[in-house]
């Protein structure tokens, strides 16, 4: 199937409660090579530690797994959050996932941890506020800048020699960050799926800082939103309720299983968490195929985006499956 505008899945590989996060890694081939005959466009996994909820604890590993079995989409981390990691690592694990699946693999980064502050210390975890040394360095290992002639680094041959590092992305939900992926010459990548900040003032400061580089002649602006399509409004909403509590207990610092619609739906939610539910729903897209489509064109609209990545964290697979087949179809060339 081909489809009408760009459209691609992010993976954060939930775990049902009742579940395991083996069973839910395990579905990760599933789900990816649904979305490949779908005609979706990327297929990336994110980072998190120590959370029950979701088990992309080791995106690297998934894509490798993913892209072998897997023809044709681009496969890739959104992403790799770079203060937990050695940029030389990073650059010898994508040169090699690159060799390995030429023209396929995508480097998505971002400055969060991925983690609460025990997991980051446990990870050996540097301060935030190094990113960009760090970025400076992946893109040396990775070939498409140079250390200045001093740096103890410069002697250093990353490997493979021959496998240049994937295209960089810029992971953010902020003018700052869309402005330096811009003069970076990087893809940019806002998260609309847990930010309420509007994309379309990043995405202006990302074209109108943007310098063309090797991997980007042209800026591209990715919009990640969190959505649910279904058959009817009322199914579609039946399972949504998932993420409603699921996002609740996020924000209290609870990285639970992910609840049942059953579960959800039986919470006590106060006045309070009904607010902070109104607010998140706002900008999760949640029904028909045909309100799915008008809802991202609008969005498309008002932000400017050139492609839009969906996350479905369902508690169902099956529905899971069916939201994206039936969300391609809506979108079908």
């Amino acid at each position: 199937m081909s489809l009408s505008f760009p459209l691609s899945v992010l993976d954060l590989v939930p775990v049902p409660e009742g579940g395991s996060a083996a069973e839910a890694l395990r579905r990760t081939v599933e789900t990816a090579r649904h979305a490949e005959r779908l005609g979706y466009a990327r297929y990336w996994f994110a980072e998190h530690h120590g959370m029950p909820s979701v088990a992309s604890a080791a995106p690297e590993l998934l894509i490798g797994h993913v892209a072998s079995a897997t023809t044709r989409i681009h496969v890739g981390a959104g992403g790799i959050m770079l203060p937990n990691h050695a940029p030389l690592k990073v650059a010898e694990l994508f040169r090699t996932l690159a060799a390995l699946h030429p023209g396929r693999i995508d480097l998505g980064l971002g400055r969060a941890p991925g983690s609460d502050g025990l997991a980051s210390r446990a990870l050996h975890a540097s301060d935030g506020h190094e990113f960009p040394a760090q970025l400076a360095e992946l893109q040396a290992f990775g070939g498409s800048r140079a250390f200045p002639t001093s740096h103890p680094y410069r002697a250093i041959q990353p490997m493979p020699g021959d496998a240049p590092l994937p295209p960089l992305w810029l992971l953010g939900s902020s003018g700052a960050s869309a402005q330096w992926a811009g003069s970076l010459g990087l893809g940019y990548s806002f998260a609309s799926h847990f930010s309420p900040t509007p994309a379309g003032p990043a995405f202006r400061a990302y074209r109108d800082s943007f310098q063309p580089s090797t991997a980007f002649p042209r800026p591209h602006a990715l919009l990640g939103l969190a959505a649910v399509c279904a058959e009817t409004e009322d199914e579609a909403d039946y399972l949504a309720a998932t993420m409603d509590l699921a996002w609740l207990r996020i924000r209290r610092g609870e990285f639970l299983p992910l609840p049942s619609p059953e579960t959800a739906l039986a919470y006590p939610y106060s006045a309070h968490e009904r607010e902070v539910l109104r607010e998140y729903r706002s900008r999760t897209l949640v029904g028909t195929p045909a309100q799915l489509r008008a809802g991202i064109e609008q969005r498309v609209r008002d932000s400017g985006a050139d492609e839009v990545m969906i996350t479905s964290n369902l508690y169902d697979h099956a529905a899971r499956l069916r939201s994206y087949e039936l969300l391609a179809q809506a979108f079908a060339a």
